[in-house]
């Protein structure tokens, strides 16, 4: 969908990078990856630059409790070390979740059962590294980035969503992380940013309330699985929206 959306001269988008999942499998000629998570972007810009300094010190953690916890609770001085150690935590942390404390420490438990030598092993890091050889990096509010959108480009928005799946404990569920407020600065960002001629498609979660956003959108229900448990066996089917608007 996004794919056959771009254009030669388009820019693609992506002001909630997290795992940039739908980057990676596009490759665009230019891209703008952006998040308010300032580690994370720094990560892609080491891995960029220096993806054989990031797998030397990957290559050092050994997968265990014991080590999983003394390289949560480590600080590193380094940017190579630091993207290593966030690498390192999202493939050995209880479901790959990214979580912090008030204090902004990372603080998931140990998961198991994930190895990181598969970044290696199958060239991840250095497929990521030309990958993002055509994408500016930026730490800043989506609301920001959005706005330098302009006629042709497309955006695509995966923000925190604000309630549990499925219609249940709306606003009060993760209120802090990304709030009702922060949803409305997105819908009207969105719908901005198509006024100006931009592609916007958004994933979000299935509730009435968010629906009502996006009015004259068009809009696909999306169903698939929990990732968060992590036995393959115990995960719930879930449903979230897709809204896409354009004016082409």
């Amino acid at each position: 969908m996004v794919r056959r959306r771009l254009r030669p001269n388009s820019t693609y988008f992506e002001p909630f990078a997290g795992g940039a999942a739908v980057f990676f499998a596009l490759v665009p000629n230019r891209a703008v990856i952006s998040d308010i998570n300032e580690e994370l972007i720094e990560s892609y810009g080491v891995v960029r630059a220096a993806p054989n300094e990031v797998l030397r010190v990957l290559r050092r953690m050994r997968v265990s409790s014991e080590e999983y916890y003394r390289i949560r609770n480590s600080k590193p001085r380094s940017a190579a070390s630091r993207a290593a150690r966030l690498l390192y935590l999202n493939r050995t942390a209880f479901a790959g979740m990214y979580r912090v404390n008030r204090n902004g420490e990372f603080n998931v438990p140990y998961g198991g059962g994930r190895t990181h030598d598969i970044l290696w092993e199958r060239g991840l890091l250095h497929s990521a590294s030309v990958a993002l050889q055509s994408a500016t990096l930026t730490t800043c509010d989506f609301e920001q980035i959005m706005a330098s959108a302009s006629h042709g480009d497309v955006i695509y928005c995966d923000p925190t969503y604000t309630v549990a799946h499925n219609n249940n404990g709306f606003v009060r569920y993760n209120e802090r992380n990304f709030s009702w407020t922060d949803q409305r600065r997105l819908a009207a960002s969105a719908a901005a940013a198509v006024s100006r001629g931009a592609t916007v498609i958004v994933s979000n979660a299935h509730h009435r309330e968010i629906a009502s956003l996006y009015p004259h959108w068009r809009i696909r229900v999306l169903r698939r699985q929990s990732l968060i448990c992590p036995r393959p066996d115990a995960r719930v089917g879930i449903t979230e929206y897709l809204f896409i608007s354009s004016t082409r």
